[in-house]
């Protein structure tokens, strides 16, 4: 038997949106997930600071294919802040061991989850990371090794944070109210990358490197304070949410929560549209990853422009992703409260405009010759038609089973860091020559599996809350 979310719509108008406690929730998950990606993208504009420029000089692999678009040959840095002998190899495996263990804690981060609610932990994910960030001066100057656990804790600490938050919306989120609410809370994802970037340069510029780790640090900290502070697991337990919100929220849930105390780990498994969202959640980060870390060095060592010498221009994509992300939150929900589009119907469409729109430009980017500026238009259009799939196959854990959907997005979300640690790897083992025609092979490869992936799902997603995710007719709320 499956059940109809849009149940709830006849009670929309009793829980006003302004100063509501669901709403209160996704903006400070909003700013949680602002600091996360602050916390996570700083070394990556740190490390041009920490390290000596002889030693980045010796793994020149800059092609002579297209002319110098650079408008200066010296870019200004300020050089009070400890030096570091890191060649490119080791500067991968710095940035690279983040992802080893963000990978390791997704699984366990859902299940905790759902057993304990994901308010504290979520909070101490951050807090942990945080943390970790303030020493990062310090392990820099112990060595390599040190840097590398460091950061490895760090991806620990991140790896609960979004299997914890699907938890919470399993509880929080209005079936109706899903799109929107989930669609505010991830974009601080993307504002985060969007202002940390500059920030941090401006940062290292007028003061030095280590400033960069202590001031993101410190706003960590403070962000954990208020998020104990003013959030709760479920709206049960929140102590000043109105009685309507309250009711409102809990009876348009009443049908799709389960009270079973063990998790079905077979049915789970089993079940083929959760593999339609494996497959979707690898495929989009594939290209994602691709574009993340792949299209600025295809910049800087093909086009041979110094993406740095802008950092304006090279956080652009991510604020047109920020935007779409909220806008298409909202015209997902508008389309089925008002227009009665079905819940599958409409994560299929998202998904097809988010995985296949950024594959066409992607493909495009490898075939622009030496236009920097149309490199970085197709990069933006690309990043920001990715932002439809937050209102897509992102949130299509909460619709099949959302009393396990911290679970679900702990297992897709580990198949989907797998890109990120191995994409640059295939990129670096194709390009031995670093030639237009070789980065052209990297980028249909990634643009044909997000089309893949795209299909996977379109054929074999589900819009409905599935059996092994409930224990009886009624379901009632664990």
């Amino acid at each position: 038997m499956v059940f109809d979310s849009n149940s709830a719509s006849e009670d929309a108008f009793q829980a006003p949106v302004c100063c509501s406690a669901r709403y209160n929730l996704a903006v400070l998950a909003f700013l949680g997930f602002f600091v996360l990606y602050a916390l996570r993208v700083n070394l990556s504009v740190a490390l041009v600071d920490m390290v000596d420029s002889n030693t980045t000089l010796a793994d020149n692999r800059t092609s002579k294919e297209c002319a110098e678009h650079s408008t200066s040959s010296k870019v200004l840095h300020n050089h009070t802040g400890k030096r570091y002998q890191w060649d490119a190899e080791t500067q991968g495996w710095i940035l690279g061991s983040f992802f080893y263990g963000y990978i390791i804690t997704q699984i366990p981060g859902g299940y905790v989850a759902s057993r304990v609610g994901g308010k504290l932990l979520l909070g101490c994910g951050i807090l942990g990371t945080a943390v970790f960030t303030l020493f990062t001066p310090m392990a820099a100057d112990v060595g390599v090794g040190a840097l590398v656990v460091l950061r490895a804790l760090e991806g620990l600490g991140e790896g609960v944070t979004f299997p914890a938050m699907h938890a919470m919306w399993s509880s929080w989120a209005p079936p109706l109210e899903r799109s929107k609410l989930l669609s505010i809370s991830y974009a601080g994802a993307q504002l985060g990358t969007v202002i940390s970037l500059p920030l941090s340069g401006i940062i290292c510029f007028y003061m030095n490197w280590t400033y960069v780790f202590y001031f993101f640090g410190v706003v960590g900290i403070i962000w954990f304070v208020l998020w104990i502070w003013l959030v709760s697991d479920t709206p049960e337990t929140h102590k000043t949410i109105s009685h309507q919100e309250r009711e409102y929220i809990l009876s348009s849930l009443k049908n799709q929560l389960s009270s079973q105390k063990s998790v079905p780990w077979i049915p789970i498994l089993k079940s083929l549209p959760l593999w339609a969202i494996v497959v979707a959640h690898f495929s989009y980060n594939w290209s994602f990853y691709t574009l993340l870390t792949l299209l600025p060095t295809y910049m800087k060592e093909i086009l041979r422009f110094n993406v740095q010498e802008n950092g304006i221009l090279s956080a652009v994509p991510y604020f047109g992703c920020w935007l779409c992300m909220i806008l298409s939150g909202q015209a997902a929900d508008h389309l089925r409260a008002k227009w009665n589009f079905s819940t599958i119907c409409v994560r299929r469409i998202f998904s097809l405009i988010g995985m296949i729109g950024p594959a066409v430009f992607l493909v495009a980017a490898g075939f622009i010759g030496c236009d920097y500026y149309l490199a970085v238009a197709f990069l933006t259009i690309s990043t920001t038609l990715g932002g439809f799939c937050s209102s897509g196959f992102s949130i299509n854990h909460l619709d099949i089973a959302p009393s396990y959907a911290g679970i679900l997005l702990g297992i897709t979300n580990t198949f989907a860091t797998i890109p990120g640690m191995v994409g640059p790897v295939i990129a670096k083992s194709l390009t031995p020559e670093n030639t237009i025609t070789e980065w052209q092979t990297v980028f249909w490869i990634a643009a044909a599996i997000n089309v893949f992936g795209a299909i996977f799902f379109t054929l074999f997603g589900k819009g409905e809350v599935q059996n092994w995710a409930l224990d009886d007719h009624n379901g009632h709320r664990n």
